[in-house]
């Protein structure tokens, strides 16, 4: 087992309320850690920090918690750029775009997707992600979606089952026949390669009914549970989130003041999208208010081909800060360790003993510099544990 220490750092986040200044970000200024291959062994001031195998020197530059990117759908082909192009000039988003994604992917053989998959991934993890959610969701077939679950087990061990994205064309006069599909063959043949359930509950997707059925289905199979809610509307997917005890409600555009005291009372998380809100130009949801109820906030890129196509978190924050009412620590907590807890995930997203050694290396004195120099080189190594 091969020790590392990492010296020189100007200022550490740990997310360890026991640790440095005692706040919820556990910060450290003139700090230093050591890990193994897997693990956190020690965290503390720089002219105490043990000797190691290997040396990584910080060169002053702030350390924070590898990002953990709860809400993502990597695998896909084509794109999308027209779309985006016409919402900025004025036309509403309403999610028909989806059914472009799916012809799209369903045209595209494994090696093109594995490839770009892998380009998508790189990218993230080359701008500070070192967890990552990944959704199927743009075959919605049977085997089509155990293609993409395949194919995104390959990148990660968060792997989610979203057959329920939207009904294909071919059951477009079938809808019941879909919902029956998706919460049987497919189902069965799907939840083996998956960890986690979702649906889109909204207008335009599944109601509120049909996507119960769908996630006490799955459920039943031994899949944990997430959900798509009130991204276009208020259409009671943040209510049947708490109702199922999901682990996360993510966009939560339009939220009910009863929704937010039904989520700051339950332990389902409410994952915000910024990219998602800005590049479909809509209204971007009150994280203060959220916050301010008690409500557990993850941020997550939604990197998708039509509505954030986003790699960069550094980006998201910035986006959560000016946009959202978050203050930097908020938004940098809502990125890793809020991201955790939307994922139900205790060893990641936080740097302190025991934990996973997945940490980023800012060239930045400070982590606010993520909002500081939004876009910017911010980020300029990323450690991840070997698995």
């Amino acid at each position: 087992m091969t020790t590392r220490v990492v010296r020189h750092i100007a200022e550490l986040t740990t997310n360890d309320p026991s640790l440095g200044d005692h706040s919820v970000m556990g910060r450290l200024l003139d700090a230093a850690l050591v890990h193994d291959d897997g693990h956190v062994l020690w965290v503390g001031r720089d002219d105490e920090a043990p000797d190691a195998d290997e040396v990584l020197d910080a060169a002053n530059g702030a350390v924070i918690p590898g990002f953990v990117d709860s809400h993502t759908h990597l695998v896909f082909a084509g794109e999308r750029s027209d779309e985006f192009e016409a919402r900025m000039a004025g036309q509403h988003y309403d999610g028909g775009g989806i059914r472009r994604t799916v012809e799209a992917t369903r045209a595209a053989s494994t090696d093109e997707l594995r490839a770009t998959t892998a380009a998508r991934a790189a990218e993230l993890r080359a701008n500070g992600v070192t967890t990552v959610e990944i959704k199927s969701a743009y075959e919605l077939t049977t085997d089509g979606e155990v293609r993409l679950l395949d194919l995104a087990g390959e990148f990660s061990d968060e792997v989610t089952f979203l057959g329920a994205h939207v009904v294909p064309e071919e059951f477009g006069r079938d809808r019941d026949g879909y919902v029956d599909l998706v919460g049987g063959a497919m189902m069965d043949a799907c939840a083996p390669r998956a960890r986690w359930a979702d649906v889109f509950c909204d207008r335009g997707a599944f109601s509120v009914d049909e996507s119960r059925a769908i996630l006490l289905r799955a459920r039943d199979a031994g899949l944990e549970l997430r959900l798509h809610g009130n991204q276009l509307g208020d259409t009671g997917g943040v209510a049947l989130a708490v109702e199922l005890d999901a682990a996360s409600v993510d966009h939560c555009t339009f939220v009910r003041d009863d929704d937010v005291l039904q989520l700051a009372a339950s332990s389902t998380v409410a994952t915000l999208l910024p990219g998602a809100d800005f590049s479909t130009r809509s209204a971007y949801p009150s994280a203060r208010r959220l916050l301010d109820a008690g409500v557990v906030v993850a941020l997550a890129t939604d990197c998708n081909p039509g509505t954030s196509y986003v790699t960069n978190m550094g980006f998201v924050i910035a986006l959560a800060v000016r946009e959202m009412g978050m203050t930097f620590d908020e938004a940098l907590w809502a990125a890793t360790r809020g991201g955790a807890t939307a994922l139900r995930r205790g060893d990641v997203g936080r740097l302190a003993v025991g934990a996973r050694a997945d940490f980023v290396v800012l060239d930045a004195p400070r982590a606010a510099h993520l909002a500081y120099r939004p876009g910017g080189a911010v980020v300029q190594r990323t450690e991840r544990a070997l698995r």
